[in-house]
């Protein structure tokens, strides 16, 4: 024990708070500040050790991680891509045959068996491909690479502190090149808060055990605010005088308010007892949703608005709503249009982010600030005209 401590007390004098790198550099010596940190927070330096033994970059990961075209698809585009009569019935199927672990989900937490059918469904195809890369290497890729790294730094402490216990393997474990594990792709930091061994075998296992897997996942979406038995979207219709600048997550109104202005649900009636925002995901031309508080906790599960549209309406599709109203939206702009509207966004003072291509919350709120000045219909869709007048 004297030893032990001795060693920790020698390493941690080499390493001042100020030596604990953020991210870049030579990634020896970083993998060599957060064995350090880790010591730090009270890891053995044993474990430390062990853990980061074999741990190297992974330019595959970085790789994938430049590489998310599938989110520069418009929101019809990518829910037919992602969403067809085949997941929609595994997902039925599945729903009958963990009926139990649903069950118990619903009424522990609150959380509806479409959401995470649809997150089941497209996070690992109900558990079918749930990712070849070594977790350990993708973590610590992403915490020294400089995008990302205020994300991924702690969920590399966190996956030594799951080692310590006993339930990760550093050589062994895989996922998602993004570091996340199981059936519906949770991260360390998240495993060690929320995971639930379900099927009581006494492991917590989101990798072979689907019980384990969705009842993890449904705490998690109860952790970050899901407020329980309420819903989460419905498809609606917006009549065409509608003042299309009160559209977008940055207005809520209760939807007594909405109705009152002529929005009515498409799948029964709206709830009237929340407040809510009108979203256009391609403009007044295309579908339009309601969304309530529960929409907004997807964004803490994934940030791409695309993704999270998709996966919310899939979550109403399982439960019985029919297909969207794809309308007649104006066309969008491809990759090349989009990057220049996104830099031409940005010499005029807006902050939109990477110059990606990707119609993220960013642009999507220039585009809007833009379209009101130049006099245009404010649904935050950018259109070739949108760019012409930039």
């Amino acid at each position: 024990m004297r030893k032990t401590l001795l060693t920790a007390a020698l390493i941690l004098a080499a390493y001042t708070p100020a030596a604990f790198a953020t991210c870049g550099g030579s990634f020896t010596d970083f993998v060599e500040s957060l064995k350090a940190e880790a010591i730090a927070s009270g890891i053995a330096p044993a474990t430390a050790q062990s853990f980061f033994a074999g741990v190297r970059r992974d330019q595959a990961v970085l790789d994938a991680d430049r590489r998310q075209g599938v989110f520069q698809l418009p929101f019809i585009d990518f829910s037919r891509r992602l969403i067809s009569n085949d997941r929609i019935n595994r997902g039925r199927a599945n729903a009958q045959k963990y009926d139990t672990i649903f069950t118990r989900i619903e009424q522990q937490y609150g959380v509806n068996r479409g959401v995470l059918l649809a997150f089941w469904a497209f996070e690992t195809d109900y558990g079918a491909f749930q990712g070849d890369f070594n977790t350990a290497n993708a973590l610590v890729t992403l915490a020294h690479d400089c995008r990302r790294p205020e994300l991924f730094r702690p969920q590399v402490l966190a996956a030594i502190e799951l080692f310590e216990k006993g339930a990760f393997d550093p050589a062994r474990t895989t996922g998602a090149w993004a570091g996340e594990i199981g059936m519906v792709q949770m991260l360390p930091r998240d495993i060690l808060e929320n995971g639930v061994d379900a099927d009581g075998d006494g492991i917590v296992s989101l990798k072979t055990s689907a019980p384990d897997a969705l009842m993890s996942g449904g705490k998690m979406l109860h952790h970050l605010g899901w407020r329980a038995g309420e819903p989460w979207l419905a498809e609606v219709s917006v009549p065409q005088d509608f003042d299309w600048s009160l559209t977008g997550l940055e207005t809520v109104k209760p939807v007594s308010a909405w109705t009152a202005m002529g929005v009515s649900g498409r799948n029964g009636a709206l709830d009237s007892t929340l407040e809510a925002s009108v979203l256009l995901p391609q403009g007044r031309g295309g579908p339009a949703f309601i969304a309530y508080p529960n929409f907004r906790v997807y964004f803490e599960w994934n940030q791409s608005f695309t993704y999270v549209m998709t996966a919310a309406y899939f979550a109403t599709r399982l439960n019985g709503a029919q297909v969207f109203d794809a309308g007649t939206p104006q066309a969008g702009l491809n990759d090349s249009q989009m990057k220049t509207l996104q830099t031409r966004l940005q010499a005029l003072g807006h902050d939109v982010g990477k110059v990606d291509g990707i119609l993220g919350a960013g642009t999507r709120a220039a585009v809007r600030t833009e379209q009101a000045r130049l006099g245009l219909p404010v649904d935050g869709w950018p259109t070739p005209a949108l760019l012409s007048q930039l």
